[in-house]
C-alpha cells in the first residue's frame, strides 16, 4: 500500500493541477527581481511552504489560500517583493488600490516600531 503525497492546486476556474514547485519559485522569483532577495532565498522558501503544508497534511489548496502563503512569506522578507506581487495576485485595478496595500503595510511598520518600544 502506497500514501499518495501529491499536493493538488485549485485554479480560479475550479480545475485542479498538481502543485508545482518551479512555477512558484518562477512567480516568486519576478516578485523578488531586483530586490536583495536571492535566487536561492527563494528556492528555499517555496521548499519551505510545500514541506509546510505537507507537514499539515494538506493534499488540495486553492490557488487563492497558496497565494496567501506566498504573500505572507514574502511580506516578512521583502516589503518590494510583497508589493511585486501583490499587484499580480490581488490584481489590483488602479494605483489607488496599490496605494491602499502600501498604507496598510506603514501603518503595520508603524504599530511594530511602537511595540518594540
Amino acid at each position: 500500500e502506497t500514501v499518495d503525497l501529491s499536493l493538488q492546486v485549485k485554479k480560479r476556474d475550479g480545475t485542479f493541477e498538481d502543485f508545482q514547485q518551479e512555477k512558484l519559485i518562477h512567480g516568486m522569483d519576478a516578485a523578488c527581481r531586483h530586490t536583495r532577495v536571492s535566487h536561492d532565498q527563494v528556492r528555499a522558501l517555496a521548499y519551505r511552504i510545500k514541506a509546510d503544508l505537507m507537514a499539515k497534511g494538506v493534499r488540495e489548496i486553492s490557488s487563492q489560500e497558496l497565494g496567501d502563503v506566498v504573500i505572507r512569506q514574502l511580506k516578512d522578507t521583502d516589503v518590494v517583493a510583497y508589493i511585486r506581487f501583490a499587484c499580480v495576485y490581488k490584481r489590483f485595478k488602479d494605483v489607488r488600490e496599490l496605494l491602499e496595500a502600501i498604507r496598510e503595510l506603514e501603518n503595520e511598520e508603524t504599530i511594530h516600531a511602537a511595540e518594540e518600544k
